[in-house]
């Protein structure tokens, strides 16, 4: 399938794709440089590491319910926890990370 707009070819809304970690607020269990592989069609679950929309930026973190609310939870204490008191599309679920050649899977 490919792209009217540009004519470069385009995944499917729910394949699997590979994202680039920049930045330390998921460290350590995702170091700057890592590699991780999203399922856009897995529900986000509690304590899931997702990459969602938030306030028209995409953003890397777990996602935590408690006591009915829900949150953007960075593995960095240095980093704010954002609560999710509006819609915030969740763009995947990471299910494996490479680093350095190691892989670990969350799924």
């Amino acid at each position: 399938m490919s792209d009217p707009t540009n004519d470069r070819p385009s995944c499917g809304e729910n394949e699997p794709f590979a994202l680039q970690v920049l930045g330390d607020s998921m460290e350590p269990e995702f170091e700057h440089g890592s590699i991780i592989v999203l399922d856009p069609g897995y529900p986000p679950f509690n304590g899931a590491y997702v990459v969602a929309q938030y306030e028209g930026e995409f953003i890397f973190r777990q996602f935590v319910q408690e006591d009915g609310k829900r949150y953007l939870k960075p593995v960095n204490p240095n980093y704010p926890t954002i609560e999710l008191t509006q819609p915030c599309p969740i763009k995947g679920v990471v299910w494996q990370k490479t680093y350095k050649r190691q892989r670990k899977h969350y799924l």
